[in-house]
């Protein structure tokens, strides 16, 4: 610490440090001042505090204090939003003494309220890839001002896609900025962009491959299928960590193991990606403030979670792979502390454990979980170890204690102590038993199988059912249907031999008389079937061996002697040359007679075999040739004259039909008499004395509205509007 920034030092000193991890010892190498680096470190090492430490002589002025907040000095990516702002909470106390300003830019918090932080300033940003790639292109973060940009968890980001926002952000970033990668592990993928993005970038590894996770204690539970819950109810009561933490696969898993927990009175929450980025950080407040003690979660907790305290990381689902575990258990025995990681390994799951083990070069002591016995007796030494022992008591608890020991024994004193710590703690699980067998051997080395011995069944009396295999008989429906109607178990019942017309059942000599009395004198089973008690075995023979599979391996091989092998790639192409065509068709024979029809009664056709002439056309009727008239339908006949009919022609007014018209002037009605002959007078025009013309718009009429003059404004029927009162 000698030739570390004031500032940082007293930080570190106020929370305690008194040495520094081996990754923060490398970061802050006077050599790699300035430098860009390629970091490969464990979880749990301290990696925030490092890049913390490193980047202080980059962002901080040489009296080690920031001046006034304005565009970001610092840039810190993580690839999710706990990770993220744990990082924040991280810097916020190493850099207090420097006056920092921080901000944060992460995805499922409200974007306004981030860009009116950095309008305000500040000194370090730390962000996720998605959010602060919307901040760049919306113009709220300016990174003209960049001097250190830090990728945390660079592996993690990959993986989730995030490369062409990186790649993004980079671009936008100074060319002069100093960049800091840290990751796990150092894949092609982060080597290429290391390459890309980095200047002359120092490769930094502190992994030790000997010892990897050492301060955490690997252990394998081998349980029944049925007994994965209360194998971890009992761990979390046998090892009564301060804070635990329980992995699931699914969100589903997550909810139904939360419920179960709590039920048993763990204080528990639960952290997966379908509750909201309030609702995470709740929860994990709650497992630091000590309101909760269990958090069960996804992968979602697997990276960059630092919870105080947490001891216990039980997985209680296998991971899908060994990264995944190292991360997981990672969450424990951070910083120098201890921990203990404990996978639930069901009995089917037992070789994936064994493997991910192997793949992540890690070494698990095999066991059985805690039973019910064991975590009593834990209890009983946490309760002796108790320093409430050694404390001395005040006056009013030593006046109390008297009045105790005046009204009851000690010994029902003791007793009733021992009832209330038990009752503030859940009742552990009994476990069915399982045999933690020896490690099973790799399949290459596995002895050949013995064959398998039958036990004897023992006294037993023989049963017959009348249906057999006739009647679709079969063991998986006759076992429950025979337990049922007797009231017995499938471990009293013994052979079962279907026949095609009754089936034979063996059941127990101890269980007859049981069964009897269970299905009545009637002797009647379900679906009709008649039950009959023999008075001796039926004699059905014994069983014999299995045929072998034929084996091939010894067969001779056939022998072709030296006869050589035809090759036909060199065959020449037929050629038909100018061979004709078959006149005939070939004569296959006759077809096989139908069972439909009667063969006798098929005569051939005479002279179809040997006649191949061209067929007889079919008739059509020649088009007659019209020329170019055009021939129509059949229509109307031809039009005839009147007198080629022989009516009468028409005859006129004056040949004896009505009169002609006579005229007004012949003796009708009189003709119409005009205005200058007595009639009414004529009309008089507007020039003659009548109404003035009408005068168009250009003799003083009202002009035209014009649509552009806005002056004119609509009034409506009730008035012109009253004026708005002005706001107070």
């Amino acid at each position: 610490m000698t030739t570390m920034i004031q500032t940082l030092a007293d930080a570190l000193a106020k929370q305690g440090y008194t040495e520094l991890t081996p990754v923060q010892e490398a970061v802050t190498a006077p050599e790699l001042e300035g430098k860009d680096l390629l970091v490969s470190a464990q979880t749990g090492s301290g990696k925030t505090v490092g890049f913390g430490l490193a980047i202080g002589s980059t962002i901080l002025g040489e009296d080690g204090h920031f001046g006034p907040a304005g565009r970001p000095l610092a840039l810190v990516i993580a690839p999710t939003r706990e990770l993220a702002l744990q990082v924040k909470r991280e810097l916020q106390w190493l850099y207090a003494g420097a006056g920092v300003t921080m901000a944060s830019t992460v995805g499922g918090m409200d974007m306004r309220d981030e860009r009116r932080a950095l309008d305000r300033g500040a000194h370090i940003v730390v962000a996720t890839p998605g959010r602060l790639k919307d901040h760049i292109m919306r113009g709220s973060l300016d990174m003209s001002d960049m001097r250190a940009i830090v990728l945390d968890e660079a592996d993690e980001m990959l993986d989730l896609g995030f490369r062409e926002d990186l790649e993004f952000i980079l671009g936008e970033a100074p060319e002069t900025r100093r960049t800091l990668m840290f990751s796990a592990t150092v894949p092609p993928m982060i080597a290429k962009l290391a390459k890309s993005y980095q200047r002359d970038s120092i490769r930094v590894a502190t992994v030790s491959k000997e010892s990897q996770h050492s301060d955490i204690e690997y252990r394998a539970l081998t349980v029944a299928n049925h007994d994965i819950d209360a194998a971890i109810i009992n761990c979390l009561r046998f090892y009564d960590a301060p804070n635990a933490i329980v992995f699931c696969n699914t969100r589903a898993s997550v909810t139904r193991l939360t419920t179960r927990l709590s039920n048993r009175g763990f204080a528990t929450v639960a952290l997966s990606g379908e509750l909201s980025q309030n609702e995470r950080s709740h929860a994990l407040q709650a497992m630091r403030d000590g309101r909760a003690r269990v958090c069960v979660a996804t992968d979602v907790a697997a990276r960059g979670i630092d919870l105080p305290n947490l001891e216990l990381v039980i997985h209680a689902e296998l991971p899908t792979n060994a990264e995944t575990l190292l991360h997981r258990s990672g969450r424990t025995g951070r910083a120098g502390r201890k921990g203990i990681s404990a996978l639930i390994a069901p009995a089917k799951m037992r070789r994936r454990a064994e493997n991910l083990l192997k793949w992540g070069k890690l070494t698990a002591t095999w066991a059985v979980p805690p039973t019910a016995d064991e975590v009593k007796a834990r209890d009983e030494e946490r309760l002796l170890q108790d320093p409430v022992w050694s404390e001395e008591f005040s006056e009013s608890e030593q006046e109390f204690a008297t009045r105790l020991l005046a009204a009851h024994a000690p010994e029902q004193i003791a007793a009733a102590y021992l009832r209330l710590y038990a009752g503030k703690q859940s009742a552990p699980e009994h476990l069915s038993e399982y045999a933690d067998g020896p490690q099973r051997a790799e399949r290459g080395d596995r002895p050949e199988r013995a064959p398998r011995e039958h036990k004897a069944f023992g006294p037993s009396k023989w049963f017959s059912v009348d249906v057999g295999r006739e009647g679709k008989a079969e063991a998986r429906w006759l076992l429950p249907m025979i337990c049922k109607a007797g009231d017995i178990t499938k471990n009293e019942i013994g052979a079962i031999r279907i026949q095609p017309n009754e089936t034979f059942v063996e059941i127990a000599e101890p269980a007859v008389a049981g069964f009897l009395k269970s299905v009545g004198s009637d002797m009647k089973l379900e679906n009709q079937a008649n039950l009959t008690a023999l008075d001796s075995p039926p004699q059905l023979g014994e069983r014999g061996p299995r045929k072998t599979k034929r084996d091939y391996d010894d067969r001779p091989k056939r022998d072709f002697g030296d006869k050589p092998k035809r090759d036909y790639g060199d065959k020449p192409k037929r050629d038909y040359g100018d061979k004709p065509k078959r006149a005939a068709p070939r004569d296959r024979g006759a077809p096989p007679p139908s069972s439909q029809h009667d063969v006798a009664a098929i005569q051939p056709v005479p002279g179809a075999a040997d006649d191949y002439s061209a067929r007889k056309p079919r008739h059509k009727p020649e088009r007659r040739d019209h020329g170019d008239a055009l021939v129509a339908k059949k229509g109307k006949p031809p039009y005839k004259a009147k007198s080629d009919s022989g009516k009468p022609p028409y005859k006129g007014k004056s040949d004896g039909a009505k009169p002609a018209y006579k005229g007004k002037s012949d003796g009708g009605k009189p003709a119409y008499k005009g205005k200058s002959d007595g009639g009414k007078p004529a009309y008089k025009g507007k020039s003659d004395g009548g109404k003035p013309a009408f005068k168009g718009k250009s003799d003083g009429g009202k002009p035209r509205a014009k649509a552009n003059d806005t002056s004119k404004r609509f009034t409506p029927p009730g008035g012109k509007a009253k004026p708005r009162k002005p706001r107070s």
